[in-house]
């Protein structure tokens, strides 16, 4: 095959696989994580949360992006301000902020306080970590461990 061939061959494909997901390439939200080589609560997070987001439904809604604090600052971040602590993790939707988490306090709080932010995304039929379709709503019901400071933070329906 030659090589116009392959390059119509690869543009079909992308542009039929964008057309059945429905999506742009481009995700309306994301996760930025601000984080550092030498901050152990980073370390800590990428042992816990990090093999597993990528596999989740708050993942599918703010897909994940790191960025490191010892390098520039990416062009269509600069209108962030304040990170002084690492890590720090800020909701962004369509290039703009709705919301941050700082630091890393446990599994069982990031997820809380993930549920609680993700809440404040204007995307329609949001899901609930088991699953369910929660309009407007994306309460963290999958988390029975989750203590009652935890739980009195989620957001509520």
């Amino acid at each position: 095959m030659n090589e116009r061939k392959k390059s119509w061959a690869v543009f079909a494909t992308i542009s039929f696989l964008l057309s059945i997901a429905g999506t742009s390439a481009v995700p309306a939200a994301e996760l930025v994580m601000f984080e550092s080589g030498s901050c152990e609560w980073c370390e800590a997070w990428h042992k816990e949360i990090g093999p597993i987001y990528p596999k989740t439904v708050e993942s599918q809604a703010a897909p994940l992006r790191r960025v490191s604090i010892e390098e520039p600052m990416p062009d269509d971040l600069t209108d962030i301000r304040g990170i002084h602590y690492t890590p720090t993790f800020v909701l962004m939707e369509n290039g703009k902020e709705v919301g941050r988490i700082l630091g890393y306090p446990g599994e069982e709080f990031f997820w809380g306080l993930l549920a609680m932010e993700l809440g404040k995304l204007k995307q329609d039929g949001q899901v609930d970590r088991a699953g369910q379709d929660v309009p407007g709503c994306a309460e963290n019901t999958n988390k029975e461990k989750a203590d009652e400071k935890n739980r009195d933070n989620a957001a509520a329906c």
